[in-house]
Formats: C-alpha cells, sequence, structure tokens
C-alpha cells in the first residue's frame, strides 16, 4: 500500500511511502521479498536448515530466524563478533533470534570476513551438517527476483522510485522493474559508492543513481538530527522510520527536495524496507551514550 505524505512540498513536487514493512509483523519489507523464493527453493531442495550471516543488530537474522521458525526449518545465525556471545540477553534483537529457535554461533570479526570463502563455508558444514546458505543482508538471484514485486502497476504514476541501500539487492530488484520513464535513486548506508559494481551484477538497465550523502557517518551511525527527524515524522505521518536505512532515505529525500534537487512537479515514491524491530536495540545503544530516543511505539 502506498500512503500519500500530506506535507506540502515545494514546485508542487508530491511524495509517498510504500508501506512494506506492513506485510508481515515480524518478517517485513524487504527481508519478506528476499526470502520468499530462497525459502520455496529450500524446501524443493528438501533442506532441513538455513544458514545465514549477520551482525548484533541484523533485521536480516531476526527475519530468518521468524521465517525458520514458521516454515518448519532449523535456523543456524553466524553472528559477527565473539564478545556477543555472552551479551544475548542484552540484545533485543539476538533475543528474538534465539527465542525464534535459532542456533547463535558467535565468531571474531576476522573469521567473520571470511564468510564467502569456500572453506570456510565448508568448515561450516562440518560442523553444522548439510544446509541451505542465505548470504548475509539475503541477496542473491532468488533475492532479486522477490523484490521485482515490490513495485506494482499502480506505481507507474510515480517519477522518481527511491529507496536505502544495504547489500544492493532491494535497489537491483526495484531497477529491474520500473518503467522506461522512471529512475531510482539510491541511498547507501554505508560510506562510499563501492556498490555500484555489486548493483551492476544483477541490475539490466542504467535508470539508477546512488546519493552518498545521507550515511551519517556510516552503518548504524545516527546522530541527534536523524533521530529528531525520525521522531517528528512519526508525530506528522505516524510512520515509524528505522535508523539504520529508511530513516536516513527519507532524511535525504526530503533534505534534496529543499534543495530543489528534483524537477517541478514531481512525483516521488520512497520504498520503506522494515526494519523496525531495529528500534528497540537502537534506542539501548543511545541511552548508553546518553543521547535522545527514538520515540516511536511499535
Amino acid at each position: 500500500m502506498n500512503q500519500h505524505l500530506t506535507t506540502l512540498f515545494p514546485n508542487a513536487i508530491s511524495v509517498a511511502i510504500k508501506r512494506e514493512d506492513l506485510i508481515h509483523p515480524f518478517i517485513s519489507g524487504n527481508k519478506f521479498r528476499k526470502l520468499k523464493y530462497n525459502l520455496l527453493q529450500a524446501k524443493t531442495e528438501y533442506y532441513e536448515t538455513l544458514l545465514t550471516f549477520g551482525g548484533a543488530f541484523s533485521n536480516h537474522v531476526a527475519a530468518v530466524a521468524f521465517a525458520g521458525k514458521e516454515k518448519g526449518f532449523k535456523t543456524i545465525g553466524i553472528i559477527r563478533g565473539d564478545e556477543l556471545g555472552s551479551k544475548i540477553s542484552e540484545n533485543p534483537t539476538l533475543s528474538f533470534a534465539q527465542n525464534c529457535g535459532m542456533q547463535l554461533e558467535f565468531i571474531s570479526r576476522e573469521k567473520y570476513r571470511l564468510k564467502s570463502e569456500l572453506s570456510f563455508l565448508e568448515n561450516l558444514k562440518q560442523q553444522f551438517g548439510d544446509f541451505y546458505l542465505i548470504p548475509e543482508g539475503g541477496t542473491n538471484a532468488l533475492a532479486i527476483k522477490g523484490c521485482q514485486e515490490i513495485l506494482t502497476p499502480g506505481d507507474a504514476e510515480f517519477d522518481y522510485i527511491c529507496c536505502s541501500i544495504g547489500t544492493g539487492g532491494t535497489i537491483s530488484g526495484i531497477i529491474n522493474s520500473v518503467l522506461p520513464h522512471q529512475k531510482v535513486l539510491g541511498f547507501p548506508a554505508l560510506k562510499g559508492d563501492f556498490l555500484k559494481e555489486e548493483i551492476r551484477n544483477f541490475a539490466q538497465n542504467e535508470n539508477w543513481e546512488l546519493i552518498t550523502e545521507y550515511h551519517f557517518g556510516g552503518y548504524g551511525k545516527v546522530n541527534e538530527a536523524l533521530i529528531e527527524f525520525i521522531n517528528q515524522f512519526y508525530k506528522e505521518n505516524q510512520i515509524p522510520l528505522d535508523p539504520i536505512y529508511t530513516g536516513k532515505m527519507v532524511f535525504g529525500v526530503i533534505d534534496l527536495i529543499q534543495k530543489n534537487y528534483f524537477p517541478a512537479k514531481s512525483k516521488i515514491l520512497l520504498i520503506h524496507t522494515g526494519g523496525i524491530q531495529g528500534i528497540q536495540g537502537m534506542n539501548v545503544k543511545l541511552r548508553n551514550k546518553q543521547l535522545p530516543t527514538i520515540d516511536i511505539y511499535v
């Protein structure tokens, strides 16, 4: 569903947000899209176990854990940071995953960098037995297929489609499904534009651009301005935004509108990729730093 913002933007620009966060209470947004065909494939190939990777507050890990519980898979999460093993109870995301039945394995950041190497994966198979591998963030060809279903025929009215970027899977699916008159703008949550090559591995056309100025210092980094924006946006629209991905993207789009980046009368669609479960964990970090928290109750 698309929810139109009631804010009066300059130059007769209109903005709507596609509420992918409402697809499912626990497997929301792009995680639902990315897992859809992977779970079907795992069933087709008679796998009983899903194994994936993620960090301390990973939306993906939480989604795989719940999806596995719902669909009858055993799940294993390889978690970045061996120091987290003794802190599960302090971490809402990891506690949720464990309560869903996910087996958590904590490894050092050095080992975690090897997650794509065949020898490392073979060692995991020796340790855990056979499993269906879902990569960090969930991005693979089947995930792209799922993300190509985000846009619908009713979205043809929009000139710009905007979304946040983690591993590049969601935007790749969107790029492959937009119409010729539409342009896709991606807002990376990480520093730099190195994701261009990853996206080109899956994207089938060139009507897209990365906007790299709204990462707020890098992945998982926030400041008081972003928190204030998320809280104010919720008060005005009753739409919760996560601080890692969608919040930064929406902040960026509205800032670009104020800076006259978009032509007059542009129709802009923002893709809400979910991730609301991460707010609780982010608030723990913010309180520890004695910073304002995200005042959203979902």
